[in-house]
This record gives C-alpha cells, structure tokens and sequence, in this order.
C-alpha cells in the first residue's frame, strides 16, 4: 500500500512540476532506502520478468495498430533486433576492457541487459511536446520488440559463461526462440479473439483479458520460445480485431483498466528499482574496487550505450543515401532526413526490462555486483541526460508537430463518409409503419456528429462557441439538474437500488460522451494556433462571393487527368475550380490554392455548405 501511495504522489508532482516521473521515483526510491525502519526489499527478477513484464507488454501492444506496426516493420526490425545485437556487443566489448576480470561473455551480458530502450518514457516526452507521430510509432513499436531480442541475447551469453557456445547455437536460439514465441502468440491471439467475441459481459471479457498475457508467455518459455515474444503478438492481434468482436462498453472497460494495470506496475517498478540501490552498493564494496575505477567503469558503460545507438542510427542514415546513390530508382522519401535520426538516437532511455534483466545474471557471475550497478547507472543516467534534453533537442530540431487542423479534417472526413453510409442504411432497411419522427430523430443524430466534427476545423475562428459547443454547454447543466434530481431520490429511496444504479449509469454515458476534450492540445505550455488564430475576423470569409459555374459537375479534373482517385471535392469561390480535398492523395484544392492564391473554397459534397480560408485557416 505505501508503494501504490508513494507512485501516486510522487507521479502527480512529477506532472505538475513537468519532471521525469520514472527518475523522481528512482530518486525517491534511493533516498527512501536510507531512511531508518524501511525494510530491505530484494527484487526477485522472476517478480519482473514473469509478473510484470507480460501484462505491461500486453498493454502497450493492444494499444498499438498493427497497420502502421507493418507499414514501419523494416525499420522496426533494424531497430529492435539489429541495434540490440550491435549494442549488446559493442557495450559488452567496452565492458570487458574497463572491468577487470570480467571475460567477454560477461560483457556481451551486461550488453544484452542494458541495450534494450524503456520507449515509454520515450513516447511520453515525444507526446508533449509535438515529436512527428511517425517517430513515435517507431519508438513504440521498437519497445515492443526489443525485449525479446536482448533477453534472447542475454540467455545465450548467461549460456557461454557456463561454457563453450557456437555461432550455430546462437543463431539456433534465435531461431527457436522467433518461431516458438511467434507460433504461440499467433494461436494464444486468435483463440482468445474467437471466446472474447462470444462472451457479452465486460466483467468477464476483462478478466480473460487479465489472463491473457501470462497465457502467452508462459507456454513460450517453456518451449524455449520467447515468451515476450509471443505476448506481444498476441495483443497486437487482439488490439487489432477488438472493434470487430468487442461492444462499445467492454472496449471502453478494458482500456481505462489496463491504462490503470500499467500506470502502476510501471511506475511501482521504478520506485523498486530505486530500494534496491542500498544493497547494490553493499555487494560492490565487497569488489575490491576503487571508487574511481567504479566511476570510471558506469560512465564508460553509459557512454557505450549512448554511442552505440547514435553510431546505429548515424550507419544506417549512410548506407541508404549511399544506396539511394548507387540504385537511382530509389526515392528520396524513403530515407529520413538526419533530423529525425538525431532524435531517436537521443530517445534510448532505459527502464523496466534493464534492471530486471540485470538481477538474472546468475550469483556466480563474476562481478555480478559491478555489473548490477552499471545497469542501475545506465537506466538512472539515461533517464537523467537524455530524458531531460529530448524536450528542448526537439525544439532546437524543429520538428513538424502534429496539425490539429489536419487531425480534424482527417476525423470530419471519415465521420462524413461513416454518416453517409449510416443514412443510406437507414434508407435501405426502413419499414412503411416506422415513425417519420424516429427517422428525422436518427437522421439528426447522425447529421449532429458528422457536423460537430466538421465545427472543430474553425475553432480558431472568430466564432466565441460553435452550435455544438452551444449543445454541450447547455446539456451538461441540464444534467447536472437531473443529477441532483436523481440524488434526491436516492436520499429518499423512492426507487430502488437497482433502478437508480441503472439510471445513473445511463447519465455517466452520456456525460462521457459530451466530456470529450474539443480544445486544442497544448504543447509544452502553448497552443497550437495559426497567427491568425486570434487576429479577429476572417475577412476572405465575411466576403460577399459571387459563386462562379463549377468547373466540373462531379468531378475532380486534374485528379482524372493523373489518373488517380479522391475523397472529396472542395470548389473555388473565386474561380469555380473543383477540385480534391487533403484527405485525397493529391491534394489539388490546396495545390490550387498555392497556386492561384484564391483564399475561400467551399464544400462541393451534397448538403454541405461550410466554406474555408486557407490564409486565416478558419471556417465559415
């Protein structure tokens, strides 16, 4: 109870001060290790890697889609299995010549355990501050991978301590250790999706959802699969079918309760970490070591592991534009700029899956105690540099952030086209005796959401609050009334128990649908706007236009001309140019825009009649 307590103040100041909560609770952890009457806790490694490591996994890998997990897979693999192995030995080399006695399996050890990077800590910061959501995907999708690829490497160097081992064996552990781990994660993720999609209750599709994790790692290893592995595959296959076999309301459980299952076990996991440094330091005083050669050996071993990830990424950037160089047919697009490299060569904070790795290491590893304790210095030292300068790296970098403009039009389009297909259903399967009030009811309901999505394109316009803003506002005080209604006929007990639950869980719904967050993300302090965002009144828009004959009836011409398709068709109020709109491939009312400088278009799609500046980005 007081490590939950401890993560959760601990976290919530962390937020509030914009500090590293994985660091401050390492920090706490330390400090709290000294204080007198806190007891001694030992870290059991089969703790980590068997109790907390398959569900954290599982959680990260619901949450990540597989389509761009195949879209990003070659630079994933470079990253997740050909950065660990170059870091693993490139550390265990610089290990094995600054700590003496320790032979070279030993170092290759200490590299396997300190090269896989905690993306987490990572995509947070990546988050806050606007990083490209392509690098995120990468960082993400890395972290779920790399795991498996530095365990692996780790139990095969634990295996030539003990003993002779050949490149053939390794390169068989790795086989077996792919295939087992995949094979099981493929049938433990379809197997569970089938049972998930015949169960109805969300209390039970949670608690299969709690098993499922431990029901993928365990049979792996005892196959000598990779357990992390196949967790992994299995929560991407889930993550993947879940809005096809789960309801709305067990989707919605089973997030916010695993959100809740990570935020814990990863930060209770750090706070562990910090008690255990008192011990650590205990065994490494037995060494026989200096205090200046056990400096001189962490920040060797941090360096390394700095180095090897910026040398990895710096490699790979060459040999493509070489590549690109001597294979012409190459495209530029597929080499990312060296700005984007810098970034993720710096995002390689270490965490969970380091420290744990570190107390596997078996007691008759020699300098087991240093090797621990370098661990300990990587995890808290890249926490430490990098996690505090990725914010401003990317700042000097400036890099792209999202567009909250583009997020909006991308979320309006697909609605629209959801609403579209919704109404023309409607049509097909209404009866001759249904109500014509209940289908105006659900054509204005599904009207009301395609068009509120829409509104938030001009939420930097002058407008002071929109028509769904107007409603939101408006409901959430009559609810309110309704709350208090309904408490005073639970104080009364004019209903019964039951029926008020119902009731009230009916007002929850409701609640969280109208609670969804329509600003604008802040991004380190400030608002994403436009310079016009707050200029005033667009005057493009409040421009008398006198529409011109559409150049095309239906029709995108120049879309036509290339040969490609569109989404959407957006027409010139200038010219009368019809043209796609930026969710089409092309692009070609924005291209008309650069190049006739016409400021206003307007929806050329039946029924809409919206209008948008391109100079002010505003709606109208």
């Amino acid at each position: 109870m007081a490590l939950v307590v401890t993560v959760l103040v601990v976290s919530a100041v962390a937020r509030r001060l914009d500090w590293s909560a994985p660091l401050c609770l390492i920090v706490v952890g330390v400090v709290a290790s000294y204080v007198p009457g806190v007891p001694e806790y030992h870290l059991d490694p089969e703790v980590v890697l068997l109790g907390l490591l398959p569900p954290l996994l599982y959680s990260a890998a619901i949450q990540t889609s597989l389509v761009d997990f195949r879209k990003n897979r070659g630079a994933i693999g470079l990253m997740s299995v050909g950065l660990v192995v170059f870091t693993a030995l490139g550390v265990g080399v610089v290990a094995w010549a600054v700590i003496p006695g320790l032979p070279l399996a030993g170092g290759i050890a200490l590299g396997a355990v300190v090269a896989p990077p905690d993306a987490v800590a990572a995509s947070v910061v990546a988050r806050r501050v606007g990083m490209p959501r392509k690098l995120i995907r990468l960082l993400e999708g890395e972290s779920l991978f790399n795991d498996a690829a530095a365990l692996v490497a780790l139990r095969t160097a634990i295996a030539a301590l003990a003993g002779s081992v050949s490149l053939w064996q390794v390169g068989a552990d790795f086989f077996r250790a792919a295939i087992g781990g995949a094979v099981v994660g493929l049938v433990v993720g379809f197997v569970a999706a089938f049972i998930r999609a015949r169960l109805n209750e969300p209390v039970l599709d949670t608690a299969l959802s709690f098993a499922v994790p431990f029901i993928a790692y365990i049979p792996a290893e005892a196959i000598h699969g990779s357990g992390v592995l196949a967790v992994v595959i299995a929560g991407l296959i889930l993550g993947h079918k879940a809005p096809q076999i789960l309801s709305g309301s067990t989707r919605l459980a089973s997030r916010l309760n695993w959100q809740t299952i990570a935020f814990l076990l990863e930060n209770m996991v750090f706070l562990l970490i910090g008690l255990q440094l008192r011990r650590i330091l205990a065994e490494v005083g037995e060494s026989g070591l200096s205090l200046l050669t056990l400096t001189w050996i962490c920040v060797a071993v941090l360096g390394a592991t700095i180095l090897t990830r910026v040398l990895w990424l710096v490699g790979i950037g060459t040999v493509k534009r070489i590549e690109r160089r001597l294979l012409p047919g190459k495209t530029r697009a597929k080499i990312w700029p060296w700005r984007y490299s810098a970034v993720i060569s710096w995002a390689g904070m270490r965490g969970v899956v380091t420290l744990a790795a570190a107390f596997v290491l078996p007691a008759d590893t020699p300098q087991r105690a240093v090797l621990v304790l370098a661990a300990f210095v990587v995890v808290a030292g890249t926490l430490a540099v990098q996690g505090m300068t990725l914010p401003t790296l990317i700042r000097r970098l400036r890099l792209p952030r999202p567009d909250p403009a583009e997020d909006a039009l991308q979320e309006a389009a697909v609605l629209h086209d959801m609403t579209r297909a919704a109404l023309a259903k409607l049509e097909e399967i209404r009866q001759p005796d249904d109500p014509p009030e209940i289908i105006q009811r659900l054509r204005d309901r599904l009207q009301h959401r395609a068009d509120s999505a829409w509104e938030q394109l001009g939420r930097q316009s002058a407008l002071a609050e929109t028509p769904s803003d107007a409603y939101r506002r408006l409901r959430l005080e009559l609810l309110d009334v309704e709350r208090r209604q309904f408490l005073k006929a639970r104080d009364s007990g004019s209903a019964d128990d039951d029926v008020l639950r119902r009731v009230l869980e009916r007002l929850d719904i409701e609640e969280s649908m109208l609670d969804r967050d329509e600003e604008e993300p802040e991004v380190e302090g400030r608002e994403l706007r436009t310079p016009a965002a707050t200029a005033g009144s667009c005057k493009h828009l409040a421009h008398e236009w006198v529409e011109k004959e559409p150049s095309s009836p239906d029709t995108c011409a120049a879309c036509v001309a290339e040969g490609t398709t569109w989404v959407h068709l957006r027409m010139c109020l200038k010219c009368g140019n019809v043209a796609c709109c930026d969710s089409s491939p092309r692009r070609h009312a924005t291209q008309h825009f650069h190049e006739s400088r016409h400021p206003v278009m307007r929806s050329f799609e039946p029924g809409e009649t919206w209008r948008w500046c391109f100079v002010d980005k505003q709606l109208g």
